[in-house]
Protein backbone atom coordinates (compact mmCIF):
# COMPACT_ATOMS: atom_id res chain seq x y z
CA UNK A 1 0.00 0.00 0.00
CA UNK A 2 1.20 3.47 -0.84
CA UNK A 3 -0.76 6.37 1.50
CA UNK A 4 -3.51 4.03 1.99
CA UNK A 5 -3.86 3.23 -1.70
CA UNK A 6 -3.32 -0.36 -3.58
CA UNK A 7 -1.00 -0.35 -5.85
CA UNK A 8 -0.28 -3.05 -9.33
CA UNK A 9 2.98 -3.20 -11.14
CA UNK A 10 2.37 -4.53 -14.71
CA UNK A 11 4.80 -5.40 -16.49
CA UNK A 12 4.34 -6.72 -20.08
CA UNK A 13 6.86 -9.26 -21.42
CA UNK A 14 8.21 -11.02 -24.84
CA UNK A 15 12.36 -11.24 -24.93
CA UNK A 16 13.03 -10.56 -21.96
CA UNK A 17 13.47 -14.35 -20.63
CA UNK A 18 16.90 -13.75 -18.85
CA UNK A 19 15.63 -10.67 -16.72
CA UNK A 20 12.44 -10.87 -15.57
CA UNK A 21 12.90 -12.53 -13.05
CA UNK A 22 15.22 -9.91 -11.07
CA UNK A 23 12.77 -7.14 -12.21
CA UNK A 24 9.98 -8.79 -10.37
CA UNK A 25 11.45 -9.56 -7.10
CA UNK A 26 12.80 -5.83 -6.78
CA UNK A 27 9.05 -4.52 -7.17
CA UNK A 28 8.03 -6.77 -4.83
CA UNK A 29 10.44 -6.38 -2.09
CA UNK A 30 8.92 -3.07 -2.41
CA UNK A 31 6.08 -2.14 0.24
CA UNK A 32 4.69 0.53 -2.23
CA UNK A 33 3.57 -2.93 -4.34
CA UNK A 34 0.73 -4.70 -3.51
CA UNK A 35 0.94 -7.36 -6.50
CA UNK A 36 3.11 -8.10 -10.10
CA UNK A 37 1.46 -8.69 -13.01
CA UNK A 38 3.62 -10.27 -15.96
CA UNK A 39 1.78 -9.98 -19.16
CA UNK A 40 3.12 -13.13 -21.17
CA UNK A 41 3.03 -11.43 -25.05
CA UNK A 42 4.10 -14.28 -26.69
CA UNK A 43 7.02 -14.45 -24.73
CA UNK A 44 10.49 -16.14 -24.99
CA UNK A 45 10.57 -20.25 -24.41
CA UNK A 46 11.10 -20.01 -20.52
CA UNK A 47 9.96 -16.99 -19.62
CA UNK A 48 6.94 -18.72 -17.79
CA UNK A 49 9.20 -20.59 -15.86
CA UNK A 50 11.17 -17.81 -14.88
CA UNK A 51 7.78 -15.84 -13.67
CA UNK A 52 6.87 -19.16 -11.57
CA UNK A 53 9.98 -18.61 -9.18
CA UNK A 54 8.41 -15.21 -7.92
CA UNK A 55 5.02 -14.22 -6.28
CA UNK A 56 4.14 -12.44 -10.15
CA UNK A 57 1.24 -12.92 -11.49
CA UNK A 58 1.06 -14.31 -14.75
CA UNK A 59 -1.43 -13.95 -17.90
CA UNK A 60 -1.57 -14.50 -21.35
CA UNK A 61 -2.31 -12.31 -24.29
CA UNK A 62 -1.92 -13.75 -27.93
CA UNK A 63 -2.20 -10.69 -29.64
CA UNK A 64 0.89 -9.40 -30.35
CA UNK A 65 2.38 -5.94 -29.29
CA UNK A 66 3.19 -3.79 -26.55
CA UNK A 67 0.07 -2.08 -26.56
CA UNK A 68 -2.13 -5.03 -26.75
CA UNK A 69 0.03 -6.50 -23.45
CA UNK A 70 -0.07 -2.63 -21.76
CA UNK A 71 -3.61 -3.15 -22.26
CA UNK A 72 -4.21 -6.85 -20.35
CA UNK A 73 -2.62 -5.35 -17.82
CA UNK A 74 -4.41 -2.53 -16.99
CA UNK A 75 -7.52 -4.39 -17.10
CA UNK A 76 -5.93 -7.08 -15.08
CA UNK A 77 -5.52 -4.48 -12.63
CA UNK A 78 -8.04 -3.76 -9.59
CA UNK A 79 -6.23 -1.66 -7.28
CA UNK A 80 -6.07 2.67 -6.99
CA UNK A 81 -2.85 2.67 -8.15
CA UNK A 82 -1.22 1.10 -11.54
CA UNK A 83 2.70 1.34 -12.32
CA UNK A 84 3.79 0.05 -15.73
CA UNK A 85 7.49 -1.20 -16.18
CA UNK A 86 9.60 -3.09 -18.71
CA UNK A 87 11.22 -5.71 -17.49
CA UNK A 88 14.13 -5.59 -19.32
CA UNK A 89 16.59 -4.35 -16.64
CA UNK A 90 16.58 -0.74 -18.05
CA UNK A 91 14.67 0.98 -15.35
CA UNK A 92 15.29 0.60 -11.86
CA UNK A 93 12.54 -0.55 -9.84
CA UNK A 94 13.63 1.92 -6.97
CA UNK A 95 12.67 4.80 -9.03
CA UNK A 96 8.95 4.00 -8.26
CA UNK A 97 9.12 5.76 -5.20
CA UNK A 98 10.20 8.91 -7.46
CA UNK A 99 7.20 8.65 -9.41
CA UNK A 100 4.75 8.24 -6.52
CA UNK A 101 5.72 11.24 -4.77
CA UNK A 102 3.99 13.49 -7.09
CA UNK A 103 1.00 10.83 -6.95
CA UNK A 104 -1.26 13.16 -4.31
CA UNK A 105 -1.25 15.72 -7.40
CA UNK A 106 -1.39 13.91 -10.27
CA UNK A 107 -3.29 11.51 -12.45
CA UNK A 108 -0.65 9.81 -14.36
CA UNK A 109 2.85 10.58 -13.32
CA UNK A 110 5.61 9.84 -16.12
CA UNK A 111 9.62 8.24 -16.40
CA UNK A 112 11.45 10.28 -18.32
CA UNK A 113 14.95 8.83 -19.98
CA UNK A 114 16.53 11.99 -21.17
CA UNK A 115 18.05 13.73 -18.78
CA UNK A 116 22.10 13.22 -19.06
CA UNK A 117 22.70 12.61 -15.14
CA UNK A 118 20.60 9.52 -15.38
CA UNK A 119 21.58 7.65 -18.50
CA UNK A 120 24.26 5.19 -17.14
CA UNK A 121 26.87 3.80 -19.85
CA UNK A 122 26.46 1.68 -22.34
CA UNK A 123 22.63 2.64 -22.32
CA UNK A 124 20.44 2.44 -25.48
CA UNK A 125 20.25 6.36 -25.36
CA UNK A 126 22.02 7.83 -28.01
CA UNK A 127 22.27 11.21 -29.56
CA UNK A 128 19.55 10.30 -32.22
CA UNK A 129 17.16 8.53 -29.49
CA UNK A 130 17.58 10.92 -26.87
CA UNK A 131 17.28 14.08 -29.38
CA UNK A 132 14.44 12.44 -31.19
CA UNK A 133 12.28 11.91 -28.18
CA UNK A 134 12.78 15.24 -26.81
CA UNK A 135 11.97 16.65 -30.43
CA UNK A 136 8.91 15.09 -30.75
CA UNK A 137 8.16 15.94 -26.87
CA UNK A 138 8.49 19.69 -27.77
CA UNK A 139 6.38 18.86 -30.61
CA UNK A 140 3.85 17.79 -28.06
CA UNK A 141 4.22 20.94 -25.72
CA UNK A 142 3.38 23.32 -28.53
CA UNK A 143 0.77 21.45 -30.73
CA UNK A 144 -1.47 20.77 -27.69
CA UNK A 145 -0.17 23.17 -24.98
CA UNK A 146 0.81 20.95 -22.76
CA UNK A 147 3.06 21.04 -19.55
CA UNK A 148 7.01 20.60 -20.01
CA UNK A 149 8.07 17.20 -21.37
CA UNK A 150 11.43 15.53 -22.70
CA UNK A 151 10.69 12.48 -23.30
CA UNK A 152 7.51 10.71 -24.79
CA UNK A 153 9.47 6.60 -25.38
CA UNK A 154 9.71 6.29 -21.75
CA UNK A 155 7.72 3.37 -20.46
CA UNK A 156 8.30 3.94 -16.45
CA UNK A 157 5.00 5.43 -15.23
CA UNK A 158 1.99 5.21 -12.52
CA UNK A 159 -1.41 6.26 -12.95
CA UNK A 160 -4.85 5.96 -10.91
CA UNK A 161 -7.50 3.59 -11.58
CA UNK A 162 -9.03 6.39 -13.27
CA UNK A 163 -6.76 7.18 -15.34
CA UNK A 164 -6.47 4.10 -16.55
CA UNK A 165 -9.97 3.48 -17.38
CA UNK A 166 -10.19 6.59 -19.56
CA UNK A 167 -7.13 5.71 -21.54
CA UNK A 168 -8.11 2.23 -21.94
CA UNK A 169 -11.48 3.63 -23.28
CA UNK A 170 -9.94 5.75 -25.67
CA UNK A 171 -7.24 3.32 -27.13
CA UNK A 172 -6.77 2.55 -30.62
CA UNK A 173 -3.29 1.12 -30.66
CA UNK A 174 -1.74 -2.49 -30.20
CA UNK A 175 1.94 -1.99 -31.01
CA UNK A 176 5.11 -0.45 -30.04
CA UNK A 177 3.68 3.15 -30.31
CA UNK A 178 1.13 2.95 -27.48
CA UNK A 179 2.88 4.24 -24.92
CA UNK A 180 2.85 7.22 -26.46
CA UNK A 181 -0.76 6.78 -27.43
CA UNK A 182 -1.22 6.90 -24.03
CA UNK A 183 0.52 9.93 -23.04
CA UNK A 184 -1.28 12.21 -26.04
CA UNK A 185 -4.78 10.89 -24.46
CA UNK A 186 -3.81 11.96 -21.23
CA UNK A 187 -2.93 15.42 -22.25
CA UNK A 188 -6.29 16.00 -24.46
CA UNK A 189 -8.18 15.10 -21.39
CA UNK A 190 -5.98 17.23 -19.46
CA UNK A 191 -5.22 15.03 -16.93
CA UNK A 192 -2.59 16.59 -14.15
CA UNK A 193 0.56 14.73 -15.15
CA UNK A 194 4.58 15.68 -14.74
CA UNK A 195 7.22 14.15 -16.19
CA UNK A 196 10.29 12.86 -13.62
CA UNK A 197 13.85 11.71 -14.62
CA UNK A 198 14.44 8.24 -14.12
CA UNK A 199 17.74 5.84 -14.46
CA UNK A 200 18.02 4.24 -17.51
CA UNK A 201 20.62 1.23 -17.99
CA UNK A 202 22.00 -0.91 -20.64
CA UNK A 203 18.99 -3.75 -21.59
CA UNK A 204 19.60 -7.24 -20.89
CA UNK A 205 19.56 -8.89 -24.38
CA UNK A 206 18.09 -6.97 -27.70
CA UNK A 207 15.38 -5.03 -28.14
CA UNK A 208 12.70 -5.97 -31.01
CA UNK A 209 11.66 -2.36 -31.03
CA UNK A 210 14.70 -0.10 -30.98
CA UNK A 211 17.95 -2.66 -31.20
CA UNK A 212 18.16 -2.00 -35.04
CA UNK A 213 18.33 1.55 -36.70
CA UNK A 214 15.91 0.45 -39.53
CA UNK A 215 13.06 -0.35 -36.65
CA UNK A 216 14.32 3.09 -34.57
CA UNK A 217 13.44 5.28 -37.59
CA UNK A 218 10.38 3.29 -38.60
CA UNK A 219 8.89 3.77 -34.86
CA UNK A 220 9.71 7.33 -34.85
CA UNK A 221 8.39 8.60 -37.78
CA UNK A 222 5.10 6.57 -36.72
CA UNK A 223 5.05 8.51 -33.52
CA UNK A 224 5.16 11.79 -35.39
CA UNK A 225 1.68 10.63 -37.33
CA UNK A 226 0.54 10.05 -34.47
CA UNK A 227 0.89 12.80 -32.86
CA UNK A 228 -0.18 14.69 -36.15
CA UNK A 229 -3.18 12.32 -36.50
CA UNK A 230 -4.30 12.46 -32.62
CA UNK A 231 -4.30 16.44 -32.87
CA UNK A 232 -6.68 16.19 -35.68
CA UNK A 233 -9.16 13.65 -33.29
CA UNK A 234 -8.70 15.32 -30.00
CA UNK A 235 -12.12 16.47 -29.98
CA UNK A 236 -13.50 12.92 -30.70
CA UNK A 237 -10.98 11.47 -28.38
CA UNK A 238 -12.46 13.90 -25.95
CA UNK A 239 -15.89 12.65 -26.16
CA UNK A 240 -14.68 8.90 -25.80
CA UNK A 241 -14.87 8.49 -29.58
Amino acid sequence: MWHGKSLAVVLPTYNEKDSIADCVRRFEVLPEVDEVIVVNNNAAEGTSEEVATTGAREVIETTQGYGAAIKRGLREADTDLVAVCEPDGTFNPEDLVKLLAFMPECDIVLGSRTVSNFIWDGANMGWFLRWGNWAVAKKIEVLYNTSYLSDVGCTFRVMTREQARAILDRSRLDGSAYGLEMLLISVIMRARMVQVPVNYHPRVGVSSVTGELGKTLSLGFEMIRLTLRMWLRRGQIRKGR
